[in-house]
């Protein structure tokens, strides 16, 4: 199951350029030119525009799995990140990530990336029945229009499935309509690269793609080494009920606090057939040294005007 964004029954296509690109860059996906600030982006994304973006995935046969996923209310340093591509409202999940400007968003590469993505805008906590209960943070654009997203460059190069180890992005979201950056509303949730791949206890949320809450679902992970030479590599694999087109982007937390409703981000959903074959099984790209160098290339490109 593909959980990429996709509108109606038509997926999106992977806008890939050709050609190697050596190093990460800012700016992976273009967008209109001009301001793009809170207050425009919740005049943009009323709750009826939100409510209609919706993904669609290939489906397959359910998994063997210890996990049981329950839709709850959600935590504050996870939410939906909305995504006009073309004519359509599209979605999926990011989750807030620390850093010295407190305004970087984690999620899936295949999320953000596009020649046609526009009005990007991360909400926290979103659920249909409160859309905005801490307001919400557009992507930021540079001075060429673009967003300020960072993906691994080799990832448009390869594309989805011989990139797969590489599904990560970063973007820099600005402040509230009150002026308050992300981190200081909700939180963030600490980046760990280079842990192993089995870890005992993880927090897996996402949200659904037909689900007016997220989905929680706590089990362990273990490793997955692909033997499919269309897709090589290794990646964390969790066996979690209910986890359909939407979930992408979804953080894998271990550390979980309950009082801070923060964790460590070991994964996001994604890597492997972008977050897997069915919905009761997810995968993540291995979060090593490829991770580390793109989030501190982009704290840097963040701190640029």
């Amino acid at each position: 199951m593909r959980r990429a964004l996709t509108v109606a029954a038509t997926t999106a296509a992977l806008l890939l350029p050709a050609g190697p690109l050596p190093v990460a860059q800012a700016g992976n996906v273009p967008t209109q030119t001009g301001r793009w600030s809170a207050r425009e982006a919740e005049t943009f994304w009323t709750p009826d525009r939100m409510a209609s973006a919706v993904p669609i995935s290939r489906g397959g046969a359910p998994a063997a799995n210890n996990g049981t996923g329950q839709d709850f209310d959600g935590i504050p340093v996870v939410g939906r990140m909305f995504v006009m591509k073309g004519g359509g409202a599209y979605f999926c999940t990011a989750s807030v990530v620390s850093s010295p400007g407190r305004d970087l968003v984690l999620s899936a590469a295949h999320c953000l990336l596009g020649t046609d993505a526009r009005q990007v805008a991360f909400v926290p906590q979103y659920t249909a029945g409160n859309p905005q209960p801490y307001g919400m943070f557009p992507i930021l654009r540079n001075a060429a229009g673009r967003s300020k997203v960072w993906i691994d460059p080799r990832y448009r190069q390869l594309g989805a499935d011989r990139g797969a180890t590489l599904d990560v992005a970063f973007a820099q979201v600005g402040p509230d309509a009150d002026g308050f950056p992300v981190e200081d509303v909700v939180g963030g949730n600490r980046l760990v690269t280079g842990a192993t791949y089995a870890h005992k206890k993880v927090s897996l949320i996402g949200y659904p793609a037909s689900a007016a809450r997220p989905r929680l679902c706590v089990n362990r992970t273990t490793k997955f080494t692909s033997t499919d030479p269309g897709i090589p590599g290794s990646f964390l694999r969790i066996d979690c009920t209910g986890y359909p087109g939407g979930t992408s982007g979804g953080p894998f937390l271990t550390g979980f606090d309950e009082r801070t409703e923060t964790g460590d981000v070991v994964g996001v959903i994604g890597g492997w057939k972008t977050g897997g074959d069915t919905a009761d099984t997810s995968y993540s790209s291995y979060f090593g040294p490829d991770v580390r160098k793109l989030y501190e290339t982009a704290l840097a490109g963040a701190k640029v005007a």
